[in-house]
């Protein structure tokens, strides 16, 4: 909020804080050697063989906030109080080290408050105080409300003399936050008919409470004036209504969790959203009739609401983020407005790099179930060898370990690895840019986009895979028969030709587009339903949706897969051989019967099904790690939030230097604006 220099707003509306080193629920300190080495180095001052950071540069070099020559030094110095506890303009590391401990509390973004008001540092506050400060606001310069009200005595008492200590004050700090806002009604309110114009109402908001408005409801300020009845004037009871909802927001999104059974996707309408506010809360019916106002007028829907709407509405909050370390975060645009068709390039490039790898760890997990699948699909009646060579998937498992090694589990695995490259990059790339594209402004993606990108993600991958997937199946099979020619890659690429390996590409088209379409959504759907109240994900719940959703993506289109292996694999002297799809088809069904097209059915579900949850896991982990912001939509559930008490915007902390308590400073400083309104100058007056 400090660094930018709007004049009506700190900055930094978009983002929420990323507070990188986390331990149950709270920062983690920083030792005391970490702490001593950062401080020697912004420490410029020495007195009497002691080091010192200058408080006004501690803000601007250390922290990053009010770093423009033009930055207002009342500010600055109100600002630097906080950490400056002896009011001597210089900051000692014990000033220092308390201050990284006061960051890690829990209620750090009230004691932070209560510090900026308590100018002497006695641990009390009286009324000259907080008067002193106020009046430094921007809100107070622009309204100068009334500070001798009957509000204001019954905290300090009627001669003002009352000392008003932390517990207390973080009470006070909160009922006059709502008091501010009744005062400037009744300023607006000239008339005392306890109503303002709507234009007045948009003012109030825009001046008393910006930081609870969202770009969507800020531009909706005068349609939603009046219920969106196209009346010009707002009620008192409307008023305090309208910033409840705001000021409740999260309230309101486990309210509507509630009544849609956990379900983000479904729409709830106002009756059961009412019946649910009954059950959990005390959201009154007034509040209720503005949200669902607000989302028609943001959404244009008609008398129901979907968990995005919400989010569309509710103000950035003031969070603390546990996510999993990591190893490498680049931040490729500042905002979402800044990505070029350059940067949806590397965008892609890099889902594609991740994608290759996560194919790879998934291939090797569970190849040895693929060559038995492979084997169990490829074994026929009407063989001139008199029985069959595997009564079922495990008798396959153990004869190709007794005649071939453990190795023999693994015939193929190179191509395979070179194969999923482009498969499983492919296949999670496309997927994912075709779901953003889809999406709508609201985020919003429907069933049948999620069912079309997961079709063209099974599309595209064939493209790139089949011949890799034919090489892998005629090596798999190799070692059914003894021979003394030992058969590789490079000699099924030559016997093939490039035409060869195309062979059965509509069977494979007829496999993978209908499993990415059956697969995709169904992940989604399972880790949504396996999230956390806040939607975060466990990698173990990562895990279990991969694992679910391949159980009937993969059994469903076992018939197509069976034709696939047989036009693929070449058939030795007495063995039926293909012409085409259909034919094979109509020949497995006359000569096997209709229960052949699901043999391996077992095998494949038991190899899809994990090979794709740990695909799944693998990329998203992967994105977890090496974390990329290229202003595009990031897998849902990835971080883990832990809300604390107050709201907000924030930031991810670009300076290194922001070692434990410090990784919170700058969304707690933003937190004392978005939460209290407590909005200072940043531009020197010119007087």
């Amino acid at each position: 909020m400090f660094t930018g220099m709007s004049n009506s707003t700190w900055g930094f509306r978009s983002k929420i804080a990323h507070c990188q080193e986390a331990h149950n629920g709270y920062l983690k300190r920083a030792t005391t050697e970490q702490l001593l080495e950062v401080f020697n180095k912004y420490a410029t001052i020495e007195k009497q063989g002691e080091k010192y950071i200058n408080s006004v540069d501690f803000l601007k070099n250390y922290i990053g906030i009010l770093n423009e020559p033009s930055s207002d030094l009342d500010s600055l110095r109100l600002l630097s109080g906080i950490v400056d506890t002896n009011k001597d303009g210089l900051i000692s590391f014990a000033e220092f080290q308390a201050f990284e401990s006061l960051l890690s509390e829990p209620d750090a973004l009230y004691k932070v408050a209560f510090h900026l008001f308590d100018i002497n540092g006695n641990g009390e506050i009286t009324y000259d105080e907080f008067v002193s400060v106020i009046k430094k606001t921007e809100l107070y310069l622009k309204i100068p409300f009334n500070l001798d009200s009957q509000f204001m005595k019954l905290y300090f008492g009627e001669k003002k003399n009352r000392l008003i200590n932390y517990s207390e004050f973080a009470q006070f700090l909160h009922d006059f936050h709502e008091e501010c806002g009744t005062e400037i009604f009744r300023i607006f309110d000239k008339s005392g008919s306890g109503f303002i114009s709507a234009n007045d109402f948009q003012e109030i908001m825009l001046l008393s409470k910006s930081h609870l408005l969202t770009s969507g409801v800020r531009d909706n300020l005068l349609p939603a004036a009046g219920g969106g009845q196209g009346v010009h004037r707002v009620s008192f009871p409307y008023f305090m209504a309208f910033i409840s909802l705001l000021n409740n927001m999260e309230l309101v999104k486990r309210i509507y969790l509630n009544a849609s059974n956990e379900n983000r996707n479904r729409e709830v309408t106002k009756d059961e959203f009412l019946y649910s506010t009954q059950v959990m809360s005390q959201i009154t019916p007034l509040e209720v009739d503005i949200l669902f106002t607000l989302c028609h007028l943001l959404h244009q829907r008609a008398g129901k609401i979907i968990y995005n709407d919400l989010q569309s509405i509710t103000p950035e909050q003031y969070y603390k983020e546990i996510h999993n370390r990591r190893i490498a975060e680049i931040h490729a645009v500042s905002s979402p407005s800044d990505r070029g068709v350059f940067i949806q390039v590397l965008e892609s490039l890099y889902r594609f790099t991740l994608g290759s790898i996560s194919g790879a760890i998934g291939a090797t997990a569970v190849y040895p179930i693929d060559l038995v699948k492979t084997r169990m699909q490829n074994q026929r009646a009407g063989s001139f060898i008199g029985e069959l060579m595997y009564r079922n998937s495990f008798d396959c498992f153990k004869k190709v370990i007794r005649h071939e090694g453990i190795f023999g589990l693994y015939r193929g695995l190179l191509p395979q690895l070179i194969g999923v490259a482009p498969e499983k990059a492919a296949k999670l790339t496309v997927n994912d840019l075709v779901r953003d594209k889809l999406r709508q402004e609201n985020g919003d993606l429907s069933v049948s986009s999620e069912i079309i990108a997961g079709a063209c993600a099974g599309f595209s991958q064939v493209i790139f895979t089949n011949p890799l997937e034919i090489v892998k199946i005629r090596l798999q099979v190799a070692g059914e028969i003894a021979s003394t020619q030992k058969l590789s890659a490079i000699t099924v690429i030559k016997e093939l030709g490039f035409f060869g390996l195309y062979k059965g590409a509509k069977a494979c088209f007829l496999r993978d587009i209908p499993f990415s379409a059956i697969y995709f959504p169904a992940y989604n759907h399972v880790k949504q339903a396996f999230a956390d109240e806040k939607g975060y994900n466990h990698p173990l719940s990562l895990l279990a949706a991969g694992c679910i959703a391949g159980v009937p993506a993969a059994s469903l289109v076992t018939p197509a897969d069976v034709i696939k292996t047989r036009l693929q694999v070449v058939a030795r002297k007495g063995q039926t051989s293909y012409n085409g799809l259909v034919d094979c088809a109509m020949k497995i069904y006359n000569e096997e019967g209709p229960r052949a097209f699901w043999k391996g059915t077992g095998a494949r579900v038991f190899r899809s099904s994990p090979q794709f949850g740990v695909t799944l896991l693998s990329y998203e982990i992967l994105q977890r790690l090496f974390y990329v912001d290229f202003g595009g939509s990031r897998p849902s559930g990835s971080e883990k939030l832990v809300s604390v008490q107050g709201a907000g915007d924030g930031i991810t902390p670009s300076n290194p230097d922001h070692i434990g308590g410090y990784h919170a400073v700058l969304p707690i400083l933003e937190g004392i604006e978005s939460k209290f309104g407590l909005v200072f100058p940043k531009i020197k007056s010119e007087k």
